[in-house]
């Protein structure tokens, strides 16, 4: 088994963010054997995030990631992926459907939105804001204290794991798992690394 400085991060996409060819990228980010990848890609239309998914799920397979397919359910399904990442609002949308999928990813932001996610399916928690983030200036991050709060609710109420979101690095990681956290979630810094 191959041991990496990112076994504890899920890599979140952006095409916006990549200089160079984006599948190009996404190898690159996928070589180094992160937790998983959560395609965002959220302004697509469902066609062109079909094709691209159906691309980059052969990547994530190749090297053994878990690749999460982003709110798109229906193509999810259709395409035979056991994963996906929702909203708490997606999740509400598509509750019929959780049990056609392995893995449930939830973005969360508040201890209601925990407790619905994990009364509803949810068998991983993204957690955010944490710190101040580029994609959400002014947004003040909640901090390591909200971590551990979450962290130990999901530890009582099926042991389910938490990643941190929002201005997430190497750098900070480490404060994110001391607070409970099984890790982190990663955009910018895995999108423009070389």
């Amino acid at each position: 088994m191959i041991i990496s400085m990112f076994k504890d991060t899920i890599a979140i996409t952006n095409r916006k963010l990549v200089a160079g060819d984006y599948l190009e990228q996404i190898r690159k980010v996928v070589s180094h054997h992160p937790y998983a990848l959560i395609l965002r890609e959220k302004d697509l239309t469902d066609e062109a995030y079909e094709e691209l998914a159906g691309e980059v799920l052969k990547i994530c397979e190749t090297e053994g990631v878990p690749c999460f397919l982003h709110s798109k359910y229906r193509i999810a399904r259709k395409l035979g992926c056991r994963n996906i990442h929702l909203s708490l609002s997606g999740l509400r949308e598509c509750e019929d459907y959780v049990r056609d999928f392995e893995q449930i990813s939830v973005s969360c932001h508040s201890p209601e939105d925990v407790a619905y996610a994990t009364e509803h399916g949810a068998t991983q928690i993204i957690l955010g804001t944490i710190f101040e983030t580029e994609c959400k200036k002014g947004l003040k991050g909640r901090g390591l204290s909200f971590v551990r709060e979450i962290a130990s609710y999901c530890r009582l109420h099926g042991d389910i794991p938490v990643f941190a979101i929002g201005g997430i690095t190497p750098d900070n990681l480490p404060s994110v798992r001391d607070a409970g956290a099984q890790g982190g979630c990663m955009m910018s810094y895995l999108m423009r690394m070389n």
